[in-house]
């Protein structure tokens, strides 16, 4: 029986480049919590931005953040992962180096940039509406840094194979969408935070089922029971895993039905 339910974001809950979520999401996620599902929200983003996103429901759900480097259940701290300062520095200076690169810095609840452009502050404080604060060093960050991403604009993927030949070995190097890469510490990654969140619940991974479109979704999926990729993801993904799902909401739907005319029918295959 399923009992928790992680998604993706950008590309799979969000689809076309949303910033919103539809009118369905919210209510759907709290009838869910209502007959004992969970939703939790597996991201990129930063925390206080996933909380402002889901709005109502946000106190009944889970949040994988930072690609999985700062979980939180109903607002308590499950899993918290530093990144190294030293080799995060040189990371860092290796990014702002790049002519074309924009470097964002993230703690738990702040995302720093030392900006090039002031488009850059614009983009993810107006469109992508995180918490964000520009500084002039390092040294005015006043907390552990958990994730480092490198943003073009004009696209990641010419500049994505020197930042991983380069840093691999220090950090995990994911494509994060069209114009980012996220570093954050060696052991991080949905599927880990997934596997935290579940053990502090004591729920086990074929009582979970997740969704999702990237690189950077790969081991959540493969760690549940019931792993769903979207039709819209790359073809080297969407052949990996046998659950397809065109619409996020419409795959909740069907496991909320299931669940309400049989509480203890299995709904993985929905």
């Amino acid at each position: 029986m399923i009992k928790l339910i992680a998604s993706d974001l950008d590309g799979t809950l969000l689809q076309n480049g949303a910033q919103a979520l539809t009118p369905r999401t919210v209510p759907l996620i709290l009838r869910l919590a209502e007959c004992g599902i969970i939703f939790a929200a597996a991201s990129g983003r930063q925390y206080p931005n996933l909380v402002r996103l889901f709005g109502a429901a946000a106190a009944k759900m889970a949040f994988l953040c930072e690609n999985g480097a700062f979980v939180v259940y109903r607002g308590r701290t499950v899993e918290k992962s530093k990144m190294d300062p030293q080799n995060t520095a040189a990371l860092i200076a290796d990014i702002l180096a790049q002519d074309d690169c924009e470097v964002l810095i993230s703690g738990e609840s702040t995302s720093y940039i030392l900006p090039k452009n002031k488009d850059f502050f614009d983009h993810m404080q107006n469109t992508v509406k995180n918490n964000v604060r520009i500084i002039s060093a390092l040294a005015d960050i006043p907390e552990e840094i958990i994730k480092v991403s490198a943003y073009r604009r004009a696209g990641i993927a010419q500049t994505a194979p020197y930042f991983i030949s380069r840093w691999e070995g220090s950090f995990k190097c994911t494509v994060s969408g069209f114009q980012w890469i996220d570093f954050v510490h060696g052991s991080v990654n949905k599927g880990a935070a997934l596997a935290s969140l579940l053990a502090s619940l004591k729920i086990k991974p074929d009582e979970a089922a997740a969704f999702g479109d990237n690189y950077n979704d790969l081991e959540m999926l493969s760690f549940v029971g019931s792993g769903f990729v979207m039709e819209n993801a790359a073809p080297e993904i969407y052949c990996r895993y046998p659950l397809k799902a065109r619409c996020v909401e419409d795959t909740l739907e069907r496991f909320y039905d299931r669940r309400m005319r049989n509480p203890m029918t299995p709904i993985g295959g929905c």
